[in-house]
């Protein structure tokens, strides 16, 4: 454990100074368009990689696998269908979204509808940002302390401090480049543990032995997490189609080819990705008779690894963890500086305001993740906002002519209000509901809720038909009449 501990701090130190390397030698962002979009010079290849690193992080290296134990094949669902349903209807709408000629959902928005529709809408994305960072936080705090001994605070300190050296002064080239590396290393390190703990569990017998005797009947059916994870299926799936991070690297393609070919290829990477976690989790269980301390895959590190390769499991782990967080925050960042703040800045003092936002939202994101130490709750309470609060009316403006700036704010106010609603019973206060908590049947009705207020409201108040039409034809999904 000594040599472990003294050997994963030297890598991360290298880690560390690698990445500065990398973010100091590149070019130096000289806009703007350069720190939040790199310019749209970046090939789509490392794009599709810094996408799938961004959502390849603590809940997909760790709570996964830790699911995995319990649940078997089943909890490919909770993180593995939900990024593969969302990236599907990312492959069909990339090349409108990079067509539109926008770099941001808040300029989209303010396009489509209105300045005050944007205001709203990206204060709900900031809000979604800004707490998947912190729940990435909540993972790094978590697999800082089991794995050097440090307590949650200063693991996460650390962490947080080491993404946010590179990420405010690299910007978003920063971002791609860097995750490019930590992607190598995650894969790698992935593979690593996979086969470790595969082999020595005995395999697909091994597993299928142990969930007989534990009566573990449907362990290797897929099928059997469809009811227990459907609420994530639809939260998750929802919250990520839109999420702003994906947008921004769909943004910054080249072209609405390079849009699609990015997303392409990031939909056939999360299959094999995905399965080999639930897999480490369901070795986990042959291998342990109880949930291990610190989870599976820690345990698994430190059980079967020697010191060196344990150190470098380790700095991959971090790395998925690491290129999660720093791509919520570079987004938070953007849409906070481009999207909420006054615009009527040089490009000097615009590029001071961006590095400033970076460091405030990430100060924020720390915050939280110092008070709520869950990353299930965390990501559950951001998703649920902008799945029932941003999803429709943003969706929708790409596609109904009818849809208006009335319709949008009253779906958006609709969505906020129902998610506080929720979260005030989730927190103990007695107020009247049919519906139960934190379930597929609660997202269903706030979809469907903000879904009736748009077309409601919009077909009862006067159509834009003029800026609707002016919108869609940018797209590209349908002809100006």
């Amino acid at each position: 454990m000594t040599l472990l501990k003294l050997f994963s701090l030297i890598g991360l130190f290298l880690y560390f100074i690698l990445l500065l390397f990398v973010v100091i030698k590149e070019k130096k962002n000289h806009s703007v368009l350069d720190y939040f979009f790199a310019g749209r010079s970046l090939p789509y290849w490392a794009l599709s990689i810094t996408f799938i690193a961004s959502w390849w992080g603590a809940g997909s290296a760790l709570s996964t696998a830790d699911l995995a134990y319990e649940d078997g094949l089943g909890a490919f669902w909770y993180y593995g269908v939900p990024v593969l349903i969302s990236t599907f209807l990312m492959i069909l709408c990339a090349g409108g979204i990079r067509r539109v000629g926008y770099l941001t959902q808040g300029r989209m928005m303010e396009a489509r509808y209105s300045k005050s529709t944007a205001k709203l809408l990206s204060l709900l994305v900031l809000f979604f940002m800004v707490f998947n960072a912190a729940s990435q936080m909540v993972g790094v705090g978590d697999f800082f302390g089991s794995y050097l001994g440090l307590s949650y605070e200063a693991a996460v300190l650390l962490g947080t401090l080491i993404v946010l050296l590179y990420s405010m002064f690299g910007g978003f080239r920063g971002v791609v480049l860097t995750d490019v590396i930590q992607f190598v290393l995650l894969l790698i390190s992935a593979m690593v543990v996979f086969v470790v703990g595969f082999h020595n569990a005995g395999g697909l017998e091994g597993i299928r032995n142990a969930a007989q005797i534990a009566g573990k009947i449907d362990y290797l059916h897929m099928g059997a997490g469809v009811s227990k994870y459907s609420m994530y299926v639809i939260t998750f799936g929802c919250a990520w189609m839109i999420q702003a991070n994906v947008w921004q690297r769909i943004s910054a393609t080249r072209s609405d080819r390079d849009a699609r070919k990015m997303t392409v290829l990031s939909f056939f990477a999360y299959i094999p990705l995905y399965l080999m976690v639930v897999f480490t989790g369901m070795a986990g269980f042959v291998l342990y008779p109880e949930m291990p301390k610190g989870g599976v895959v820690t345990a698994l590190v430190m059980d079967y690894l020697s010191p060196i390769l344990g150190a470098l499991v380790f700095i991959g782990i971090s790395a998925a963890i690491m290129s999660t967080m720093d791509s919520l925050l570079n987004t938070a960042s953007m849409t906070l500086a481009l999207d909420l703040l006054p615009e009527d800045l040089d490009e000097k003092k615009a590029m001071m305001r961006s590095r400033m936002t970076t460091f405030g939202v990430t100060v924020v994101a720390l915050i939280i993740s110092l008070r709520i130490r869950s990353i299930l709750q965390i990501s559950w309470m951001a998703s649920d906002m902008i799945t029932t609060g941003v999803f429709v009316p943003l969706v929708l403006g790409f596609f109904w002519r009818r849809g208006n700036t009335y319709g949008a704010l009253s779906s958006i106010g609709t969505g906020f209000v129902y998610c506080i609603y929720n979260l005030l019973i989730n927190q103990g206060v007695e107020l009247p509901s049919f519906w139960k908590g934190q379930s597929a049947q609660q997202v269903v009705l706030g979809v469907a809720l903000s879904f009736l207020v748009y077309v409601s409201v919009s077909l009862l108040t006067s159509p834009e038909f003029e800026k609707a039409d002016a919108f869609l034809k940018q797209v590209g999904f349908r002809k100006k009449k």
